[in-house]
């Protein structure tokens, strides 16, 4: 409970201000690739710090590791809601994600010290339950709460469950061992790793800006580059490493990386997507946005625990791979979405997707860290969900400049056809001129005023058309995942015949 608890306060937030994008980029007058800092920031922070749960466990306990993580994300909450302006709104979504990248991994070590092997995925089966309930009920309370107030009141929500969090860690968390020795943080990786993330989804969402061949975007990669090479040299060489680079020598642990890292691009990609679809182009309330991926959620409630029983007894490679293309299903028919698809017709298709995602989570948790040895778990289990979430944060960025610059591919597409010779464009100009002249406008003003709503259309077309390639890249990428899935399961049955040949 006091993993579960925690770990709703911090998931509640990692997602929910996705329904609140239109009114942010309203009020603080951002861009499409301005406002997915909102995401990124808080995915990158969480990608940083998720490194630091195996060395906060020993140099400090879980008691106060889980509590302080909680402070800093009450904090950050209440900073949200007041923020000024983008600056510290953004700010504040760092400040939550910091929390939360120490949070959640915490949890899946408790989860897995508590449990014995043989029931660990029937425990992630139901921690899975409490964890899937708040993304799927947060968004339709974070809009109910947005129609009566305002967006502010989305940072405030996961306050009492942070609360209820740090009450329950200190009751039942243990604290740290006075005997046991304590390691040191290796601060210098820590700082190399924000400045690879950093420049990485700085130069991203620069390039559609400034230009891809622009200095500063070339800087940005560039610094990126150096300093992913210098992490990656500090990791091999350091003593006590953040992130122990021999856990990817483990072939299974490796491959259940990879899809890992495709599963958090494509599920944090898509959910940030969706909401802000339905309210730009088919004109939903953040209400109704949030009250369509409602029922995907009630549907993880249910599919989350039947995988979890199933990971213990079947192949894990055969319900991963099930997983994935389910949810490649899933967004491939999402990818034909239109202005005019029926609310139920795109809640059934974010059921879907939610039905593979609840196959593949279960499987993969276990499988990747049933491989490991008890005194890596919890190097495995940050390593996990950092692969994840970094997949997840460059998956974002990378979906909200493709949005951009299909919109704009599109626009001029649709732009070249508005000639006077469409038949179409003639027509719509026509109605759109004797509607004007029905609210009195004059001559000039009715041509002026249909010529706008024309470039309205053409944008919204545009538009539509740009989320209908992010949601097809979003089912290859799934696709893609199944071949790393196979290597996964041919690594783990042949482990399995070596355990037996050696039992034998």
């Amino acid at each position: 409970m006091t993993a579960m608890v925690s770990a709703v306060a911090v998931v509640l937030s990692s997602t929910i201000v996705n329904v609140a994008v239109p009114a942010i980029m309203g009020e603080f007058g951002m861009s499409a690739t301005e406002v997915q800092w909102l995401s990124t920031g808080f995915l990158a922070a969480m990608t940083v710090t998720m490194l630091m749960t195996a060395w906060c466990e020993r140099a400090i306990g879980q008691r106060a590791t889980m509590v302080g993580a909680l402070g800093l994300f009450l904090f950050g909450s209440i900073l949200g809601g007041l923020a000024p302006d983008q600056n510290v709104l953004v700010v504040s979504r760092v400040l939550q994600g910091l929390a939360a990248g120490v949070v959640q991994p915490l949890a899946m070590v408790t989860m897995f010290q508590v449990f014995p092997p043989e029931r660990r995925g029937a425990a992630m089966g139901i921690f899975g339950i409490g964890v899937v309930l708040a993304p799927a009920l947060g968004p339709w309370v974070g809009g109910l709460l947005m129609d009566s107030f305002n967006w502010r009141f989305l940072f405030y929500l996961g306050i009492p469950f942070g609360l209820g969090g740090m009450a329950l860690a200190h009751l039942f968390l243990p604290v740290r061992d006075p005997l046991a020795a304590r390691p040191k943080l290796d601060w210098q990786a820590m700082i190399i790793l924000s400045v690879f993330l950093l420049a990485l989804l700085q130069g991203i969402s620069s390039g559609q800006r400034a230009g891809w061949e622009s200095n500063p975007v070339l800087g940005c990669f560039a610094l990126s580059l150096a300093a992913g090479a210098a992490f990656l040299w500090r990791e091999l060489t350091a003593r006590d490493p953040l992130l122990d680079l021999r856990l990817f020598r483990n072939g299974p642990f490796a491959a259940a990386s990879v899809v890992s890292f495709v599963l958090g691009a494509g599920l944090f990609g898509s959910t940030y997507l969706l909401p802000v679809f339905v309210q730009q182009i088919q004109g939903y309330t953040p209400t109704q946005a949030g009250l369509l991926l409602m029922p995907a959620g009630f549907a993880l409630v249910v599919v989350f625990p039947l995988a979890g029983a199933l990971s213990d007894k079947l192949s894990p490679g055969l319900l991963i791979g099930f997983g994935l293309a389910v949810f490649a299903y899933s967004s491939w028919l999402t990818s034909h979405v239109t202005a005019g698809t029926a609310f139920w017709t795109l809640a059934w298709w974010t059921v879907i997707s939610r039905i593979g995602m609840g196959a593949v989570f279960p499987s993969l948790s276990a499988a990747s860290l049933k491989v490991l040895p008890p005194h890596l778990l919890a190097q495995g289990s940050g390593a996990m969900n950092f692969t994840r979430q970094l997949g997840g944060a460059l998956g974002t960025g990378l979906l909200s400049v493709l949005l951009e610059r299909r919109t704009i591919l599109h626009g001029e597409a649709f732009a070249a056809t508005q000639t006077p010779d469409n038949v179409a464009t003639a027509e719509y100009l026509g109605q759109a001129s004797r509607i004007m002249a029905e609210l009195g406008l004059s001559g000039p003003e009715q041509g002026a005023a249909a010529g706008w709503l024309l470039g309205q259309t053409v944008y919204a077309q545009s538009s539509a058309a740009a989320f209908r390639d992010g949601f097809l890249l979003t089912a290859i990428a799934f696709v893609a995942a199944i071949i790393p899935t196979i290597i996964l399961q041919r690594a783990i049955s042949s482990a399995g015949r070596s355990r037996l040949a050696s039992d034998r």
